[in-house]
């Protein structure tokens, strides 16, 4: 069956993760430590399906408070997934986005573009950069040294960045094939993402532990005292991340 061989490809890829993106994940939940040890929040961005790990990271039972999911509606898939196609080839969107932003100079912006050559997630690693922020890539290096750039100076995403996270995506993020079909299938940009993204939070829990400083923790609303708790954190964050 060949869902078995997709499981085989998928915990490949997450130890193959595990053994050449260790130092860039050390370094990414070091930097998000000290961000948030100065009271510093983690931005994400992504377009099209990238704003899931915008939204898998931000108001999350068991992750981090402060974390803002930059949510642009032209680059959601609905109401339009070609719209989304269309907008996060604009150029110019990403600055009227991040201006819409409460961001401040110890804040971390973190981009996710599988193939990092889209004009709106470039701008947004350049005009990041503008205000003073570091910034993290995750993306697929195979990929995006496969294609051209849609950025009028020729840079992608992965060059502008002060960290690259490498999902060790093939091109066109799909790794299946079967007998008959031209085109392969089975994307595994989201999982292996995920996962990438969900280890550094807890890497940067440990590290704000291992400082001596409380790690602001969303506790689940379904909890008896979870309310409770996340109000206090709501409170102090609203004017910092837009969605609260």
């Amino acid at each position: 069956m060949l869902y078995k061989d997709f499981f085989t490809n998928i915990t490949n890829l997450l130890h193959q993760v595990v053994e050449e993106e260790d130092e860039n994940i050390i370094q990414a939940a070091n930097i998000i430590k000290e961000s948030i040890k100065n009271d510093g929040v983690l931005h994400v961005f992504g377009c099209g399906h990238s704003q899931m790990y915008a939204m898998e990271l931000f108001y999350r039972a068991g992750g981090l408070v402060p974390v803002n999911a930059i949510l642009s509606p032209p680059l959601s898939l609905a109401p339009s997934a070609p719209l989304s196609t269309f907008s996060e080839r604009q150029e110019g969107l990403a600055k009227v986005i991040l201006d819409g932003e409460n961001v401040q100079q110890q804040d971390v912006m973190l981009i996710v573009s599988t193939s990092g050559r889209n004009a709106v997630p470039i701008e947004m690693a350049i005009e990041a950069k503008k205000k003073g922020l570091q910034i993290i890539a995750l993306t697929s290096l195979s990929f995006s040294k496969e294609v051209e750039s849609r950025y009028k100076n020729g840079e992608k995403l992965y060059q502008l960045a002060d960290i690259v996270l490498d999902n060790h995506g093939e091109p066109g993020d799909a790794i299946m094939e079967t007998p008959g079909l031209k085109s392969k299938f089975g994307s595994t940009s989201s999982i292996i993402g995920f996962t990438i993204l969900q280890s550094i939070v807890v890497q940067v829990i440990e590290n704000l532990a291992k400082d001596g400083v409380e790690p602001p923790i969303y506790v689940s609303s379904n909890l008896d005292k979870g309310d409770q708790i996340n109000k206090r954190f709501i409170e102090k964050y609203r004017n910092r991340i837009t969605c609260l």
